[in-house]
Parts: C-alpha cells; sequence; structure tokens
C-alpha cells in the first residue's frame, strides 16, 4: 500500500512537471521579471546624496562637490549604483601522470640429506610426491597506470551588476543577470560576488578575477537546451538503477 500511494506521489509529480513544460510549446522562453530581483529592489532604495548641501557652496564657484560634476568620482560606490564586470576567462590546464611498478621473487626449500630420513620418506611417499624439494614458492606482479587531463576555457563577456549591498567595512556586494534571447533560444549569464571600492576602475569597471566569491553562470534555456538535456525519466532511472 505503501509503495503503491509513493508510485502514485511520483506520478503526479512528474505529471505536474510535464503539464509545466506543456505550457511552453510553440513559444520562446519567457524573460525573468526584472521586478523580483535583488537589483531592481537596490535601485528602489534612497542612496548617498549626490552633492553636498547647497549652503554649504561657494555660490560662485564654477564647480560642483558632488558625483555628477565634470571631476566628480561616478564608481559605484553606494546601494543601487551599476558598475561593469569584464569577463576574460582563458584558462588552459594540462597534467601527465604515468606510474609502472614489477616485482618477482621465489623460495624454495629441500632436504636432501639428512642421515637417510628423505630417502626412507621418500619411499613411504606418495607416487611423484619427494622431499626434495620439500617446498617451493614463486611469485610475480606488475602494475603500470596512464592518466592525461586536458582542459580550455576561455569566455569574454561584459556585464553590468548593481551594488545591492554595502557591508560594515565597505565592501560592495554585487548581482548581475543579462538575458539574450535569440529565436527560441535564451541565453543567461549572472554574475556575484563581492566587490572591493578601490577595485573598481575610473571607468566604472572591475574584472572578474578582483571579485571574491565570484559566481558566474551562463547558459541557456530553450528549445535546443532541452534537446540536449536527457528525459526526466532517464534522469530518475539513471538514479535510481544500480547497474
Amino acid at each position: 500500500m505503501l509503495l503503491r500511494t509513493r508510485l502514485c506521489l511520483l506520478s503526479l509529480t512528474l505529471l505536474a512537471a510535464a503539464c509545466g513544460r506543456l505550457d511552453e510549446v510553440g513559444r520562446a522562453p519567457a524573460f525573468t521579471p526584472t521586478e523580483r530581483t535583488n537589483e531592481y529592489q537596490a535601485m528602489l532604495s534612497p542612496s548617498l546624496p549626490a552633492t553636498v548641501d547647497p549652503g554649504r557652496q561657494d555660490e560662485a564657484s564654477l564647480w560642483a562637490a558632488g558625483r555628477q560634476s565634470l571631476l566628480g568620482d561616478r564608481r559605484a560606490a553606494t546601494r543601487g549604483d551599476i558598475m561593469t564586470v569584464v569577463i576574460e576567462i582563458d584558462d588552459r590546464a594540462e597534467i601527465s601522470n604515468s606510474t609502472e611498478r614489477s616485482r618477482e621473487g621465489s623460495e624454495r626449500m629441500g632436504v636432501p640429506q639428512l642421515l637417510g630420513i628423505p630417502q626412507r620418506l621418500n619411499d613411504a611417499l606418495p607416487e611423484g610426491a619427494s622431499t626434495d624439494p620439500a617446498v617451493e614458492f614463486s611469485s610475480s606482479g606488475s602494475s603500470s597506470g596512464q592518466g592525461a587531463v586536458r582542459r580550455r576555457e576561455k569566455l569574454t563577456l561584459r556585464v553590468a551588476a548593481t551594488v545591492v549591498e554595502v557591508l560594515p567595512n565597505g565592501v560592495l556586494r554585487i548581482e548581475g543577470s543579462q538575458e539574450v534571447r535569440v529565436n527560441f533560444e535564451m541565453r543567461e549569464l549572472i554574475v556575484s560576488g563581492y566587490v572591493r571600492p578601490a577595485d573598481v576602475s575610473r571607468q566604472n569597471e572591475i574584472t572578474y578575477d578582483k571579485i571574491a566569491a565570484a559566481r558566474i553562470s551562463y547558459g541557456g534555456r530553450g528549445q535546443i537546451t532541452d534537446v540536449q538535456q536527457p528525459r526526466l525519466g532517464q534522469q530518475v532511472a539513471d538514479i535510481l538503477l544500480p547497474f
């Protein structure tokens, strides 16, 4: 009874998942609503004032003291600000290992002469048995192994990220996302991590190698990606079947 109940629940779950996928038949993948992201919420919150108190400024001065002035610092520094993340990954790794081991051994022990006792024992032993040699051992073993790993990754991207939080020590937590739809395939780029304000360049850019706890995801969803993935039943079978 318990097994039947579990099978029914599994069938209902798979049916619900399938019904959700059926709604996408003949339609392009939908964009993720931006109102649900942390970036949008961060932009809604008030940030530091862009200029100082007008009463403290010299009205005769041609220069403003705020970030919007000609020489002002326009780098992202507060919650809701936007910066550009430059992702240029070109990694290559090659590892090769080779091991080989061989060993041989042999032992032999016999009693050819001992006060004539071996000769008398040989007569009493069954046909073919003898005390010379009495014991003989031999062994040999060998093993060899080889392994090689080759990996190459190259990725060049640029994405705008939003400061979603300013930590007590001044470090900025950033999150950025980008979606590009081509026909019925959606390409997604997601980046997040922690940035020191000092690492942000004057062009308001930061490279990925200066982002702590960087999380970079580049993938897609749509008809092509769906065909490349195994079916749900096959994935369940791969997990449950022991062979």
